[in-house]
């Protein structure tokens, strides 16, 4: 049996996107985000702002906020998340992982952005599996997005 829609209000839904409510109607309007009128009140389809919620307010990365600024070396995150180092220094290269500087010749990681994309990586992860958008957020292939919103 398909898992029924999450809806959120349009408050919530305007806060996890960073917009106005009134440039979510306009969202709405344009087909971009689904919506529903339940009592009167236009709720959000979840799944459907999904991709194009900014990553630092996904759940997923709020639960590491702890860990925001943290340095942590490349080899020190692989080892204590287990994820091969080459995997976090690819992370590095696309710009899904923030670096914070250099100590000597070794590069500091923001520890937050680790956990969040180890998380991932053990979720769903898999050689030659594509997690991340090029923003960082997950990436959901299409035949998850048309059951998602269906």
């Amino acid at each position: 049996m398909a898992a029924l829609p999450n809806f959120i209000s349009m408050t919530e839904a305007a806060h996890n996107l960073g917009v106005g409510e009134a440039r979510l109607r306009r969202m709405i309007e344009a087909g971009k985000i689904r919506a529903a009128t339940i009592s009167g009140e236009t709720v959000v389809s979840e799944a459907s702002i999904r991709g194009l919620t900014p990553k630092e307010q996904l759940p997923e990365y709020k639960k590491y906020a702890h860990l925001k600024g943290t340095p942590i070396w490349i080899s020190d995150a692989a080892r204590r998340y287990n994820i091969p180092q080459v995997t976090v220094s690819r992370w590095v290269q696309k710009g899904l992982i923030k670096t914070m500087g250099m100590d000597k010749n070794k590069i500091l990681l923001d520890e937050q952005d680790i956990a969040y994309c180890a998380e991932i990586h053990h979720k769903g992860g898999g050689q030659g599996k594509r997690l991340f958008k090029t923003d960082g957020t997950l990436y959901i292939p299409r035949t998850e997005k048309v059951q998602a919103t269906a």
